[in-house]
């Protein structure tokens, strides 16, 4: 797909969550009109303060449970960034109601870009969890390894594992109605999303990046043997590239860094001092689960560059945190 020099309007589903935010943000550098969807509850006013965003951004209330309501947000749109996802997973006796609800939200969504008859293509925001569960014990994943269903059934709590399930079904359920439909569709498979965020809140998906910082033990549990992380401004990035490349296709895996527990405990103890890094022994005892390195060669031979590395991931997070008075 070509992008003429005004830009044009896009679509961003999900807008008030930390990658879609920041994303809206740097659609709005680079001259783009942006639709944003929100569901109705949600405070947008750290969206509605950016700079451009009084002239080139609009906000609309959308519910995944409803895709129809999608339309209005998606209609004249020449890309759509598809980043909404439910993340309330919770009991178990609705488990399977929850991930159908995600698979078919996302067809759902997908279908008004087919019928906005204006959308040129789109890019769906997958995740890590969708290659890296599976028993086959390789070093290293790139896009074509798939996690394995009856493996991440095994995961716990059974929310985690409702959540990683349902971002893997619905990856491929909308590759396959991309396919079968004839629309232009990229999906990116970003690692662990870290960096500074937009929003006054702590955005969950940064919780576990923090916990080494907070002194969270618990949180730390749910470090990898080996975690890859990559800044929210070359994810954000990566998007707004693959919507504009007009050689790309299929699925990219975005990560740029990858380090072990103690890899981590060093680094963050000797950079940040003044906090109670949990120590190397603890963390020993907490152990991982067995986490493959992730590729992102294709992104890379695609023309793609990586920024940031750990440092300006922790020290935009940080600051964050310390300007909005929760650190």
């Amino acid at each position: 797909m070509e992008v003429d020099d005004s830009k044009g309007m896009v679509c961003v589903t999900g807008g008030t969550g930390y990658l879609a935010s920041w994303l809206i943000m740097k659609l709005l550098q680079h001259g783009y009109s942006v639709n944003a969807t929100i569901r109705s509850t949600q405070d947008v006013s750290y969206l509605t303060n950016l700079p451009g965003a009084s002239q080139r951004l609009r906000i609309f209330n959308a519910d995944l449970d409803k895709p129809e309501s999608f339309s209005e947000a998606i209609k004249g749109c020449v890309g759509v960034f598809h980043i909404a996802h439910p993340m309330n997973f919770g009991d178990q006796e609705i488990e399977d109601k929850k991930i159908r609800r995600t698979v078919d939200g996302t067809l759902g969504v997908l279908q008004e870009c087919l019928n906005s008859k204006t959308v040129k293509r789109v890019v769906y925001t997958s995740s890590r969890t969708a290659v890296v569960f599976h028993d086959k014990g390789l070093d290293t994943v790139n896009e074509s390894s798939w996690s394995d269903i009856h493996v991440m059934k095994t995961l716990k709590p059974i929310s985690a594992a409702s959540y990683v399930i349902s971002k893997t079904l619905a990856e491929k359920a909308a590759l396959e109605f991309a396919e079968k439909h004839g629309l232009d569709l990229m999906t990116v498979i970003p690692s662990w999303i870290h960096g500074p965020f937009l929003s006054t809140h702590f955005p969950e998906p940064l919780r576990s990046a923090m916990a080494m910082i907070y002194g969270n033990q618990e949180n730390c549990m749910k470090y990898p043997s080996l975690t890859p992380f990559v800044h929210v401004d070359d994810v954000a990035s990566a998007h707004i590239f693959l919507l504009e490349n007009s050689k790309a296709q299929g699925r990219y895996i975005c990560s740029a860094v990858e380090v072990t527990p103690d890899e981590l405990f060093k680094f963050l103890s000797a950079r940040y001092p003044e906090y109670r890094i949990p120590n190397v022994d603890s963390l020993r005892e907490i152990g991982g689960i067995k986490h493959p390195s992730l590729s992102s060669k294709k992104l890379l031979e695609a023309g793609f560059k990586y920024k940031y590395g750990l440092e300006e991931m922790f020290d935009g997070a940080i600051e964050c945190c310390k300007q909005k008075g929760l650190l």
